[in-house]
């Protein structure tokens, strides 16, 4: 059995060095970075046996993402596709103090993964897995990826596969009405949605005490467990009629792209390892707090790093 699955969009993301503008540079740095893929190398690293699923153009570009993903133990399962018909999806993030800040631009039209359909993947793997995991992401990329997502929580669920799904919304996607919609129609088959305060709010109409919209998504939906990331203010969790909750880690922040997945990687592959809901929130929180450390968007850290942040600064309450 596997750990963890994921299935999503990886892109690769190009950087000119910090302080020098797009339009002058000379240099890129590229990395991979992609949602399902990011919680994937968190797990991973952690110590769960992860999986990542998409599709790619065979061609240099899609063999860096898989080559870098393997490199932190990730396993993959790819489909393969004709790079004179498909495209490899890239964005570029221009670094910028205030008052600029910091600029992403996105070039993903037509990327491979937009074509994949579940025949196009190993649904053993899905079914072999102890659990499940996309995002809201990739079903906004494409009406064929919508029903792939759909399809494969729903091939978890039958396979008794627990499910876990993050809003992730994304304004450049789509409007909060189509991704609400979309949604909605995906959690009869979620057993852990996370989402963060601001997309509740605007995508499932869910705003008010974060406790209090916790506890009712879980009930209307039937969920295992909901997580609301409150963004400064830390994260908390509705599970088996109790309320976790757990402050931030306090970072120097590098680079803050990717925080988010850090954390559902972490809380995800602690609750894999066994852990409660309470101490898998302070995992999480711990491995957001050092991706920030981190350039790029994968958080390269290890489980004793968490552990001393955790055992440093024990910020969890539950109720």
């Amino acid at each position: 059995m596997t750990d963890i699955v994921t299935f999503g969009e990886t892109m690769l993301r190009l950087s000119p060095p910090r302080g020098e503008r797009l339009e002058r540079t000379r240099t890129l740095d590229v990395h991979p970075g992609g949602a399902e893929s990011n919680v994937a190398v968190t797990a991973s690293r952690l110590g769960a046996d992860a999986v990542w699923l998409s599709k790619l153009p065979d061609s240099p570009l899609g063999r860096r993402v898989v080559s870098e993903l393997r490199s932190h133990g990730v396993r993959t399962g790819v489909a393969w596709a004709d790079p004179e018909a498909t495209r490899m999806g890239t964005y570029y993030v221009e670094h910028g103090g205030s008052p600029r800040g910091t600029n992403v631009i996105y070039d993903r039209s037509d990327a491979a993964v937009t074509t994949a359909t579940p025949d196009d993947l190993p649904g053993s793997a899905v079914q072999n897995a102890d659990l499940f995991y996309t995002s809201g992401i990739t079903p906004a990329l494409s009406a064929t990826l919508a029903e792939t997502t759909a399809s494969l929580l729903e091939t978890a669920t039958a396979a008794d596969t627990r499910t876990a799904f993050d809003l992730n919304y994304r304004s450049k996607l789509w409007t909060p009405e189509e991704a609400g919609e979309t949604y909605r129609s995906l959690l009869p088959n979620v057993d852990v949605l996370v989402g963060a305060e601001r997309d509740i709010a605007a995508c499932l109409g869910r705003d008010g005490d974060p406790a209090d919209v916790a506890r009712e998504l879980a009930e209307e939906y039937d969920l295992d467990t909901v997580v609301v990331t409150l963004s400064d203010e830390g994260s908390l969790a509705y599970h088996d009629g109790e309320l976790h909750e757990q402050g931030v880690y306090e970072s120097e922040t590098f680079d803050a792209i990717g925080t988010g997945d850090a954390f559902v990687g972490g809380f995800l592959a602690k609750r894999l390892d066994g852990g409660g809901v309470s101490e898998s929130l302070a995992y999480g929180a711990a491995a957001a707090s050092l991706k920030r450390t981190v350039d790029g968007d994968l958080a390269v850290v290890t489980a004793a790093e968490v552990d001393a942040v955790v055992e440093e600064d024990a910020g969890g309450i539950s109720r």
